[in-house]
């Protein structure tokens, strides 16, 4: 069932197609070579990078594989793009000093640490923002909810606003910590678009509901001011991604038990 937030309007700029593991693996090498660049030149604080058709054209990917690459410098913090100017380096000495490797298609037991170190952090943070979010607090996560919906719906890669959501729900916790740390993972520490890669078409469809289910139980908790709803509902959305991670590595069309 769709949600209807007829207040906010869609920006689609931000929803990819249907990714694959391999898209992220390309990403990661853009990223690399960039960050080289940034550390011993010729890139250095206050350049401007090449723009996206230039860096499409020298590592021969794809418009998505670039963008994920910016988004990637700019959440560690080496990058800042200003609108309609362009991107420019920050400096690599102002990076963000906590660094860990998302990309969930590596392993399963990187993935399942990676998740667990979530469970911990934004099961408290999710409490905090139920305790503390702002009517703009709410604005933004419902934005971000109706974004995330909308990707399903058209059956475009949901990363970006599964990320964005949960970013929201750090940010409305008002310390700031929660958000860094998010902010420092990316977008790529959500796996949905490694599950829609390994799921069959029958088992995405199964998720995809379930998912859409825990998203509103956080927010409605968050909207509602119950603490020990948002902590319960946030834990309960990362403990069954685990799960749902775990199942990516049965055979295709065995749900977990």
């Amino acid at each position: 069932m769709r949600d209807n937030f007829q207040e906010y309007e869609l920006t689609t700029s931000s929803l990819q197609p249907v990714g694959r593991p391999r898209s992220r693996r390309l990403s990661a090498g853009v990223v690399d070579e960039l960050s080289r660049r940034m550390r011993i030149g010729p890139l250095r604080a206050g350049d401007r990078l090449p723009t996206e058709a230039a860096i499409r054209e020298e590592f021969g990917v794809s418009r998505t594989v670039v963008r994920e690459a910016l988004s990637k410098l700019q959440a560690a913090g080496m990058v800042r793009t200003r609108q309609g100017v362009g991107t420019f380096v920050v400096g690599a000495s102002r990076a963000k000093p906590f660094q860990v490797d998302s990309s969930p298609d590596d392993s399963l037991a990187q993935a399942l640490a990676l998740i667990e170190l979530r469970i911990g952090l934004e099961s408290e943070a999710a409490a905090l923002a139920a305790q503390r979010r702002t009517p703009g607090d709410l604005a933004a996560l419902k934005g971000a909810l109706h974004a995330f919906n909308a990707a399903m719906d058209q059956g475009m890669d949901t990363a970006v606003p599964d990320f964005q959501f949960h970013l929201e729900i750090a940010r409305a916790s008002h310390s700031p910590h929660f958000a860094a740390v998010l902010e420092a993972l990316g977008p790529t520490c959500v796996p949905t678009a490694f599950l829609e890669a390994a799921a069959g078409e029958e088992l995405s469809a199964a998720w995809a509901s379930q998912v859409r289910h825990e998203h509103r139980s956080i927010f409605d908790a968050t909207a509602q001011h119950d603490v020990e709803a948002a902590r319960a509902a946030m834990r309960t959305h990362l403990v069954n991604g685990r799960e749902r991670r775990r199942a990516c590595e049965r055979p295709r069309g065995v749900l977990p038990p």
